[in-house]
Protein backbone atom coordinates (compact mmCIF):
# COMPACT_ATOMS: atom_id res chain seq x y z
CA UNK A 1 0.00 0.00 0.00
CA UNK A 2 2.95 2.31 0.81
CA UNK A 3 4.11 1.84 -3.05
CA UNK A 4 0.78 2.44 -3.89
CA UNK A 5 0.63 5.98 -2.14
CA UNK A 6 4.18 6.89 -3.79
CA UNK A 7 3.16 6.29 -7.17
CA UNK A 8 -0.48 8.03 -6.53
CA UNK A 9 1.99 11.24 -4.86
CA UNK A 10 4.62 11.04 -7.58
CA UNK A 11 1.92 11.02 -10.28
CA UNK A 12 0.39 14.21 -8.68
CA UNK A 13 3.56 16.14 -8.73
CA UNK A 14 4.65 15.41 -12.16
CA UNK A 15 1.36 15.79 -13.73
CA UNK A 16 1.58 14.86 -17.36
CA UNK A 17 5.11 15.44 -18.01
CA UNK A 18 5.18 12.78 -20.45
CA UNK A 19 2.02 13.05 -21.82
CA UNK A 20 0.38 10.44 -19.08
CA UNK A 21 -1.43 10.78 -16.17
CA UNK A 22 -3.13 9.07 -13.25
CA UNK A 23 -4.89 9.33 -10.31
CA UNK A 24 -6.96 6.39 -8.03
CA UNK A 25 -10.98 7.10 -7.99
CA UNK A 26 -11.32 5.88 -3.98
CA UNK A 27 -10.12 5.52 -0.92
CA UNK A 28 -8.96 2.14 -1.43
CA UNK A 29 -6.74 2.89 -4.18
CA UNK A 30 -7.54 -0.16 -6.23
CA UNK A 31 -9.33 1.70 -8.90
CA UNK A 32 -7.57 4.35 -10.90
CA UNK A 33 -8.44 6.66 -14.22
CA UNK A 34 -5.38 7.49 -16.17
CA UNK A 35 -4.80 9.54 -19.00
CA UNK A 36 -2.73 9.84 -22.25
CA UNK A 37 -1.95 12.19 -24.91
CA UNK A 38 -1.92 10.96 -28.29
CA UNK A 39 1.56 10.45 -29.72
CA UNK A 40 2.18 13.55 -32.15
CA UNK A 41 2.68 12.33 -35.77
CA UNK A 42 -0.09 9.23 -35.29
CA UNK A 43 -3.61 9.84 -35.91
CA UNK A 44 -4.66 9.43 -32.06
CA UNK A 45 -2.45 13.25 -31.91
CA UNK A 46 -4.63 15.58 -30.17
CA UNK A 47 -6.86 12.88 -28.51
CA UNK A 48 -6.77 12.45 -24.97
CA UNK A 49 -7.55 8.63 -23.89
CA UNK A 50 -8.22 7.55 -20.71
CA UNK A 51 -7.51 4.10 -19.70
CA UNK A 52 -9.20 2.12 -16.76
CA UNK A 53 -6.94 0.69 -14.12
CA UNK A 54 -7.28 -1.84 -11.79
CA UNK A 55 -4.55 -2.84 -8.92
CA UNK A 56 -4.77 -6.61 -8.06
CA UNK A 57 -3.65 -7.73 -3.97
CA UNK A 58 -0.89 -8.78 -5.88
CA UNK A 59 0.24 -5.63 -6.98
CA UNK A 60 3.34 -4.59 -7.63
CA UNK A 61 4.35 -8.59 -8.43
CA UNK A 62 1.60 -8.61 -10.36
CA UNK A 63 0.54 -5.83 -13.50
CA UNK A 64 -2.30 -3.50 -12.89
CA UNK A 65 -5.25 -4.57 -15.26
CA UNK A 66 -5.33 -1.77 -17.99
CA UNK A 67 -8.30 -1.67 -20.77
CA UNK A 68 -8.92 1.94 -22.96
CA UNK A 69 -12.28 3.63 -21.88
CA UNK A 70 -11.91 5.97 -25.03
CA UNK A 71 -12.71 3.68 -27.91
CA UNK A 72 -9.46 3.63 -29.94
CA UNK A 73 -9.11 1.96 -33.84
CA UNK A 74 -5.75 0.37 -33.31
CA UNK A 75 -4.45 -3.59 -33.87
CA UNK A 76 -3.50 -3.87 -30.18
CA UNK A 77 -6.51 -2.84 -28.69
CA UNK A 78 -10.31 -4.43 -28.73
CA UNK A 79 -12.34 -1.78 -30.67
CA UNK A 80 -15.28 -3.72 -28.88
CA UNK A 81 -14.04 -3.94 -24.98
CA UNK A 82 -10.65 -1.31 -24.91
CA UNK A 83 -8.88 -4.67 -23.88
CA UNK A 84 -4.78 -3.97 -24.43
CA UNK A 85 -2.66 -6.80 -25.96
CA UNK A 86 0.62 -5.48 -24.20
CA UNK A 87 3.42 -7.46 -23.14
CA UNK A 88 4.33 -5.66 -19.64
CA UNK A 89 0.80 -6.07 -18.89
CA UNK A 90 1.08 -9.59 -19.00
CA UNK A 91 3.97 -11.85 -18.93
CA UNK A 92 6.88 -9.47 -19.33
CA UNK A 93 5.51 -7.36 -16.04
CA UNK A 94 8.11 -6.53 -13.36
CA UNK A 95 7.89 -5.02 -10.01
CA UNK A 96 10.23 -2.62 -10.96
CA UNK A 97 7.61 -1.28 -13.37
CA UNK A 98 5.01 1.48 -12.63
CA UNK A 99 1.51 2.58 -13.20
CA UNK A 100 3.26 5.71 -15.01
CA UNK A 101 5.58 3.13 -16.80
CA UNK A 102 2.82 1.36 -17.92
CA UNK A 103 0.57 4.16 -19.57
CA UNK A 104 3.87 5.14 -20.88
CA UNK A 105 4.59 2.17 -22.91
CA UNK A 106 0.83 2.05 -23.67
CA UNK A 107 1.51 5.46 -25.29
CA UNK A 108 4.18 3.81 -27.26
CA UNK A 109 1.72 1.18 -28.35
CA UNK A 110 -0.46 3.76 -30.34
CA UNK A 111 2.75 4.97 -32.00
CA UNK A 112 4.24 1.85 -33.22
CA UNK A 113 1.25 -0.97 -33.75
CA UNK A 114 2.26 -4.63 -33.70
CA UNK A 115 -0.08 -6.05 -35.96
CA UNK A 116 1.27 -9.13 -36.08
CA UNK A 117 0.42 -10.06 -32.56
CA UNK A 118 -3.01 -8.16 -32.91
CA UNK A 119 -6.07 -7.92 -29.95
CA UNK A 120 -8.17 -6.89 -32.49
CA UNK A 121 -7.93 -8.73 -35.91
CA UNK A 122 -10.14 -6.87 -38.23
CA UNK A 123 -8.25 -3.86 -37.60
CA UNK A 124 -4.81 -5.75 -37.68
CA UNK A 125 -6.08 -6.97 -41.10
CA UNK A 126 -7.34 -3.71 -42.16
CA UNK A 127 -3.44 -2.00 -41.17
CA UNK A 128 -1.72 -4.44 -42.91
CA UNK A 129 -3.66 -4.91 -46.22
CA UNK A 130 -5.08 -1.24 -46.54
CA UNK A 131 -2.67 1.39 -44.56
CA UNK A 132 -4.40 4.70 -45.48
CA UNK A 133 -7.88 3.19 -44.76
CA UNK A 134 -6.60 2.28 -41.56
CA UNK A 135 -5.22 5.62 -41.04
CA UNK A 136 -8.14 7.79 -41.78
CA UNK A 137 -10.49 5.74 -39.59
CA UNK A 138 -7.94 5.41 -36.65
CA UNK A 139 -7.81 9.45 -37.33
CA UNK A 140 -11.68 9.64 -37.10
CA UNK A 141 -12.49 7.47 -33.54
CA UNK A 142 -9.55 10.12 -32.56
CA UNK A 143 -11.72 13.06 -33.56
CA UNK A 144 -14.73 11.25 -32.83
CA UNK A 145 -14.25 9.93 -29.24
CA UNK A 146 -10.78 11.33 -27.97
CA UNK A 147 -11.08 15.22 -28.37
CA UNK A 148 -13.52 17.62 -26.81
CA UNK A 149 -14.77 18.52 -30.01
CA UNK A 150 -14.17 18.08 -33.62
CA UNK A 151 -16.29 18.50 -37.01
CA UNK A 152 -16.25 14.98 -36.73
CA UNK A 153 -18.49 14.83 -33.74
CA UNK A 154 -21.01 15.83 -35.89
CA UNK A 155 -20.81 12.41 -38.04
CA UNK A 156 -21.19 10.32 -35.12
CA UNK A 157 -25.18 10.60 -35.80
CA UNK A 158 -24.97 8.63 -39.39
CA UNK A 159 -22.98 6.05 -37.74
CA UNK A 160 -25.95 5.36 -35.37
CA UNK A 161 -28.38 5.76 -38.17
CA UNK A 162 -26.60 2.84 -39.39
CA UNK A 163 -23.94 4.02 -41.94
CA UNK A 164 -21.24 2.30 -42.39
CA UNK A 165 -17.80 3.70 -41.67
CA UNK A 166 -16.66 3.81 -45.06
CA UNK A 167 -19.50 5.81 -45.66
CA UNK A 168 -19.43 8.05 -42.89
CA UNK A 169 -15.21 8.22 -43.65
CA UNK A 170 -17.01 9.55 -47.27
CA UNK A 171 -19.09 11.90 -46.00
CA UNK A 172 -16.14 13.82 -43.67
CA UNK A 173 -13.49 13.99 -46.29
CA UNK A 174 -16.15 15.48 -49.57
CA UNK A 175 -18.45 17.30 -47.46
CA UNK A 176 -16.13 19.44 -45.16
CA UNK A 177 -17.45 22.55 -46.47
CA UNK A 178 -21.22 20.96 -45.03
CA UNK A 179 -19.91 20.12 -41.70
CA UNK A 180 -20.96 23.48 -40.27
CA UNK A 181 -24.41 23.29 -42.14
CA UNK A 182 -24.86 20.02 -40.23
CA UNK A 183 -24.57 20.92 -37.13
CA UNK A 184 -27.04 23.34 -37.23
CA UNK A 185 -29.75 21.16 -38.48
CA UNK A 186 -28.74 18.92 -35.59
CA UNK A 187 -28.86 21.71 -32.99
Amino acid sequence: MERVKKEAAELSNDSDSAGVSAKPMGEDMKRWKGTISGPKDTPYDGGTFVIDIELTSGYPFQPPKMKFDTKVWHPNVSSQTGAIGLDILNKEWSPALTIKTALISVQALLAAPEPSDPQDGVVAKEYTSDFEKWKRTARLWTEQYAMASSDTQVLAPLLEMGFSEDQVLACSVCCTGALSSFRLALS
